[in-house]
């Protein structure tokens, strides 16, 4: 029996960063993000079904869905949402228990960001980590890497589920208002402690 961290975050809240210190040290990280892109880039396992859904509009000139154009559709339109995540979540869920089964690290760190909305993600990991910041940090820097506006960063932000929420369902939080290294000793810390509660579960 694998022991599985659940490790989320608002957008901007630095999962990716918490999650690569993670693999750093060790640990299997399993990103349900990369796995939705590599679903629905050019090959993907998705894109078929998105064209039949959505029609060519949704897909970029190289063959990948395009994302701003989906992003825009399903923020205004929630059969739209419903629809995509039926046809997504199904399949990402298949492959995150792929490679969760096949991993070899000492535990394995599942990044999902709407872990907290999803039951049946919470029920398949031991222990809830958030990777959390004040929300004017996360609109800094989601809008200094992604050029979007403070509007539509908000949008994004209000669709999530509100960070005491978030906070409230954590077993651990790592506070990432700090730097890169203050992040860097909290997942150190938590990685310790991982190790030792994933040992009686790997005997």
């Amino acid at each position: 029996m694998k022991f599985v961290v659940g490790l989320t975050g608002g957008i901007g809240s630095g999962k990716s960063a918490a999650a690569d210190e993670f693999a750093r040290l060790g640990a299997t990280v399993v990103d349900t993000d990369a796995i939705a892109r590599a679903l629905t880039e050019r090959g993907g396992a998705a894109l078929p079904h998105i064209k039949s859904l959505f029609g060519e509009a949704f897909v970029t000139s190289g063959g990948a869905m395009d994302r701003d154009a989906m992003r825009s559709r399903v923020f205004s339109d929630p059969v739209a949402k419903q629809a995509l995540e039926g046809l997504l979540h199904p399949m990402i869920r298949a492959e995150a228990e792929r490679r969760t089964a096949a991993a070899q690290g000492p535990y394995v760190v599942q990044v999902v960001p709407l872990l907290v909305e999803s039951d049946d993600y919470r029920k398949r990991v031991a222990r809830v980590l958030a990777v959390d910041c004040p929300e004017e940090v996360q609109l800094e820097r989601v809008m200094a890497r992604s050029g979007l506006s403070e509007d539509a960063v908000r949008s994004i932000m209000a669709h999530q589920v509100p960070r005491a929420a978030r906070l409230a369902a954590a077993h651990d939080v790592i506070d990432n208002a700090g730097t890169l290294e203050q992040l860097r000793q909290q997942v150190a810390a938590l990685h310790a402690r991982y190790v030792k509660m994933a040992a009686p579960a790997k005997s």
